[in-house]
């Protein structure tokens, strides 16, 4: 995009950071904020600087959270001998929407990816590993995505679980191998925590 001023060039260079974007539509999200009134700049630019100061990591299950808890760890009317492991905070909210699991989750922040250097040390493995030595843990659903990378955390969890006596489960494939669980509508993400199966 060297044809481009120095200015709207290093915006859209910003944009194309973001996942999924790509240069035209980087560009594209560039001017439209070059578009924004001085107010709508600062808000979005505000917007941005809130987002990465006040958003934080809740101690118990490490999904985003703007205190020491999110708002599900929060509640009363979950049901805490039940956790569901997923990759990231997008799966939470996915999971969320169909309004059917009643538990608690771990979020890992990632999958297990020799190839990319994400090993153990790099996920919140040791947290969740933490929760269920407290005990008071019945079950853990692993809920990781049904990709190569998902599938080996997924072995890999069951293994350093087992020796708990935990009830391991994993969803069953109703969302598509492949496919990420944010992407998944409402019924299959039920039929996939419906239809979960023991891993002991």
């Amino acid at each position: 995009m060297a044809e481009y001023i120095e200015p709207l060039q290093r915006l859209a260079d910003m944009f194309r950071r973001l996942d999924g974007i790509g240069a035209k539509t980087a560009l594209r999200l560039a001017f439209c904020v070059i578009n924004f009134s001085e107010e709508e700049a600062n808000e979005f630019a505000d917007a941005i600087r809130a987002a990465k100061t006040e958003i934080t990591l809740c101690k118990k299950c490490q999904n985003i959270a703007t205190g020491e808890l999110c708002s599900i760890c929060a509640s009363e009317e979950r049901d805490e001998s039940v956790i569901c492991v997923v990759e990231d905070p997008r799966a939470v909210l996915a999971i969320e929407k169909m309004h059917g699991y009643r538990g608690l989750y771990h979020v890992l922040h990632g999958a297990l990816s020799p190839m990319r250097h994400i090993g153990p040390e790099q996920l919140k493995i040791r947290e969740l590993m933490e929760r269920i030595e407290s005990g008071g843990v019945g079950e853990v659903i692993l809920a990781t995505n049904s990709t190569v990378e998902g599938d080996t955390t997924a072995m890999y969890l069951a293994r350093q679980i087992a020796p708990y006596g935990v009830k391991i489960s994993r969803i069953a494939n109703g969302v598509p191998v492949g496919g990420d669980l944010e992407y998944a509508d409402e019924i299959t993400l039920k039929r996939a925590l419906d239809g979960r199966y023991d891993m002991n």
